[in-house]
């Protein structure tokens, strides 16, 4: 495996961005990995280099960059509420233009790197990028053919670009998985999402993991860690770009 991490420059700065690949048979289709809310951690880059292990060219980009920061562990030492806090004020600070602008960023990045492919890319998310890996998917329609969103935030709102909406304008084939106990995503959400998708013929699938709780594909996570559902998330996710990436 190759493994770089570099500064992808954006209209606002740099997003420090780690990249992992395999070293054979290149170029490897494209695969954007959008963080959730802890931000990136040695955990999610296991996970790009799980991904990169199948034969794919992950990128794994720090969305906190415009507030400087990067690991929260690096971060001075609060108590749990505080620590909440300042978590949900960086989720805070960023936004879906923000975070396509960001992706355009490094879309153009690895289209001027050898190792990654020039065709169909994949993009994914979870918890709150759940909606950004939808939003690509609707900003690029004829280039990523496959958005994954895992226990996703947000996915049905009165916004016009909320991910129900623009996810009608998709053209690659979508997934939703979503955890039955989930207090950011409850079931009503879910319901709606999953209407959505069939009354407006989208190209999806609403899978609703029974028994598991929000952030059960996370390793570190405690008791909410789930290695049955996680391991079927990464079976679905498998089989999706398999199917849509080659």
């Amino acid at each position: 495996m190759i493994e770089q991490t570099v500064e992808v420059p954006t209209k606002d700065g740099a997003t420090t961005t780690f990249i992992v690949h395999p070293e054979r048979d290149g170029p490897h289709p494209i695969v954007l990995f959008f963080m959730d809310a802890p931000a990136i951690r040695e955990e999610l880059r296991d996970m790009a280099r799980r991904i990169a292990t199948a034969g794919y060219y992950v990128m794994l980009p720090n969305l906190y960059y415009r507030k400087g920061v990067m690991e929260l562990a690096d971060l001075p030492k609060l108590d749990e509420a505080a620590s909440r806090a300042r978590m949900f004020e960086l989720m805070g600070s960023i936004t879906i233009p923000l975070i396509m602008d960001d992706g355009d960023a490094l879309l153009d990045f690895a289209d001027r790197d050898p190792a990654a492919g020039k065709g169909p890319i994949a993009t994914l998310g979870y918890c709150m990028s759940g909606q950004y890996a939808i939003n690509f998917a609707a900003r690029y329609p004829d280039r990523v053919a496959a958005a994954a969103s895992v226990y996703g935030v947000q996915l049905v709102t009165d916004k016009a670009d909320s991910p129900h909406l623009v996810a009608q304008t998709t053209k690659g084939e979508l997934y939703f998985a979503c955890a039955e106990h989930d207090t950011w995503a409850p079931l009503e959400m879910v319901e709606a999402l999953d209407q959505s998708m069939k009354t407006n013929k989208v190209n999806a699938e609403v899978e609703l993991y029974a028994g598991a709780h929000h952030g059960f594909a996370f390793p570190q996570r405690g008791a909410v860690f789930d290695k049955p559902a996680a391991e079927r998330h990464w079976e679905r996710l498998f089989a999706l770009w398999k199917r849509k990436l080659g």
